[in-house]
């Protein structure tokens, strides 16, 4: 397990801690801008399109453009809004997504660099659970995406807000459970420390379904594609933000890609090693996790990940809600429970001195268990459901017993739909109802015979 040593953090002078804060706010924001440009250059060039090339060399300026045009954009107010909460959302939303920057670690602990003449470590600061911290800060943020749906006084914006809401719940639970796993290999929620347990094997390797889920969880966290339900423009307009406009819009969007910058800089820090220098440059180059190189890796990385959100939100179309509660409720939490246990019973095994062997034996046999007590229990469960299907009594149906007018049940019919009448049928009911039959057959038959007759 990876000793804590947060010892060399908590001595840099007050100017230093302004410049490493200004240099951690400095690299999101770039970040970011390099990120919406990387995106709309990548999708354009996957569904062939030239994509933005006129704001600045190569089109790299675009979204500093964009940004300047929402910012000189007229800034409306809804009439039904809240005004307090209404302006106080997008900085909710926008300011906690960067508070988790600080304890990622950019360098080794151990390894200070010179900034100003002044040996400091690579990191702004950490915690003995600073893993928790950044939990914290992202759940947080969230309030800011509820608060701006109901704050706008509008139905679309609502249901926006409280989708965001029930996402963050389900998927912060598969979240929380992977990094469970994580903490229990490395006997510690430092970042540096959980950096620092990596040095033989990336987490990656040996926690691969932990990853899988982070994964899956941090996309659903950022309300990024396939998971864009809180803004899903088929059904919600706009979602959350519909009623928002100049530069609290753009603090939606630069909260979104905030989130994406700081979800994939744990995943970096957690599973891919952090800022080591992946396997075939640390083994034959020994310098490479030393000094300024380690930022490097830690870039590199990041942009892969980036550029993951963008292959996604390219390729996967948009999943109905209920497919989405059901991948998260019914899929993620159980596999990443399921995990966490065998995660536990490993390490517990390890402590005690078993062989590997042993171990694999074990813990297959729990897997093989496991999966023949699902597999019973849907078949009792399908069986159970097959029988409630019987339709009780005649199996009729009122569609609008309850004053709205509903689906029917498993086992109803709905009731026969009236043919339409002809023409000729409409017209002799008409006709019928007033007592004129005989004078329209009359009229029709000698109208009948005048047309024959000047036929012939």
């Amino acid at each position: 397990m990876a000793a804590e040593n947060l010892s060399v953090f908590g001595h840099d002078p007050w100017w230093l801690v302004v410049v490493k804060a200004v240099f951690c706010f400095a690299f999101v924001m770039v970040t970011v801008l390099l990120s919406i440009v990387m995106e709309r250059k990548l999708i354009g060039w996957m569904q062939r399109r030239i994509g933005p090339n006129r704001h600045g060399p190569w089109g790299m300026l675009q979204s500093l453009a964009d940004g300047v045009k929402l910012m000189l954009k007229e800034d409306i107010v809804v009439k039904r809004a809240d005004k307090v909460v209404y302006i106080l959302a997008p900085i909710v939303a926008a300011v906690p997504a960067f508070m988790a920057i600080a304890v990622i670690p950019f360098g080794p602990a151990g390894d200070e660099v010179s900034i100003f003449g002044t040996r400091t470590t690579m990191q702004l600061t950490d915690l003995p659970i600073g893993v928790l911290y950044i939990l914290a800060t992202a759940s947080v943020g969230i309030y800011g995406i509820v608060l701006g749906g109901w704050s706008s006084g509008s139905t679309y914006p609502l249901l926006g807000g409280l989708r965001s809401c029930a996402q963050m719940i389900s998927y912060e639970i598969a979240m929380g459970l992977s990094f469970a796993a994580v903490f229990l290999y490395s006997g510690s929620m430092s970042t540096s420390a959980i950096v620092d347990a990596q040095h033989n094997r990336w987490y990656v390797l040996l926690l691969p379904v932990s990853f899988i889920v982070y994964i899956v969880a941090m996309v659903g966290e950022t309300n990024r594609a396939p998971f864009d339900l809180p803004e899903s423009e088929g059904d919600l307009v706009g979602g959350f933000n519909t009623e928002y406009s100049s530069i609290k819009f753009a603090m939606f969007m630069l909260a979104e890609y905030v989130n994406m910058v700081t979800v994939s800089s744990v995943a970096v820090t957690l599973f891919l090693g952090g800022w080591r220098a992946p396997y075939p440059v640390s083994a034959f180059w020994e310098g490479a996790n030393h000094g300024w190189w380690p930022m490097l890796w830690f870039v590199v990385k990041l942009q892969l990940l980036l550029f993951f959100f963008i292959w996604l939100r390219a390729t996967l179309p948009r999943l109905r809600y209920d497919q989405f509660m059901k991948l998260g409720w019914k899929i993620l939490i159980p596999v990443s429970m399921v995990w966490l246990m065998l995660v536990a019973t490993v390490r517990a095994l390890r402590n005690e001195d078993y062989d590997f062997q042993s171990i694999v034996l074990y813990v297959a046999g729990a897997v093989v268990a496991i999966l023949l007590v699902s597999f019973v229990a849907d078949l009792f469960r399908g069986r159970g459901e097959r029988e409630r299907e019987v339709p009780d009594g005649d199996g009729s149906f009122d569609p609008m017993a309850g004053g709205y007018p509903v689906p029917p049940l498993p086992g109803q019919t709905l009731p026969p739909v009236p043919r339409r009448r002809s023409r000729r049928e409409r017209e002799l009911s008409e006709v019928s109802v007033s007592g004129g039959v005989h004078t329209l057959s009359d009229e029709s038959a000698g109208s009948r015979d005048g047309k024959e007759a000047g036929g012939a």
